[in-house]
């Protein structure tokens, strides 16, 4: 199925902030033993820090995004793709789970760490289930 716009896998975003993981298109392996991956940003959006940083993420990040979402859904902290070479994410939520801090680490390229601060409604893990769906149907991937 072709989409007819990039999809919000992660959209994290309240009190004006955000931080949005973007799927722009999906990229073939150039070698046979490796998976295709989809392409995209991570976008990161507040009154004090704007910025992104392009990413690819594999099959495997999506599963883990699906555990993530899973363990965030129980009202435990989680981190996406961590230790990995890849941009990393970390979601903290407060005791009473109407907020979370979101931490996007980029240890490889430009070096920064910034950690953003946005409110969570019960409705937001019905919508990132949505996403992962979504996105899983416009680009499936060997091994997703």
């Amino acid at each position: 199925m072709a989409s007819e716009g990039p999809i919000d896998l992660i959209s994290l975003e309240g009190e004006g902030n955000r931080v949005i993981v973007r799927i722009t298109g999906r990229q073939s392996a150039q070698d046979p033993p490796r998976a295709d991956a989809l392409v995209g940003e991570i976008i990161v959006d507040t009154a004090f820090v704007r910025g992104s940083i392009a990413t690819s993420i594999f099959p495997e990040d999506l599963t883990e995004w699906q555990e993530a979402l899973d363990t965030l859904d129980g009202g435990q902290d989680v981190s996406w793709r961590e230790n990995k070479r890849a941009t990393e994410m970390f979601i903290e939520l407060d005791p009473d789970g109407e907020r979370a801090h979101v931490t996007v680490a980029d240890r490889s390229m430009s070096l920064t760490t910034v950690t953003v601060t946005v409110a969570v409604a019960d409705a937001w893990f019905d919508d990132a289930y949505h996403r992962l769906d979504q996105v899983l149907r416009t680009w499936p991937l060997e091994g997703a």
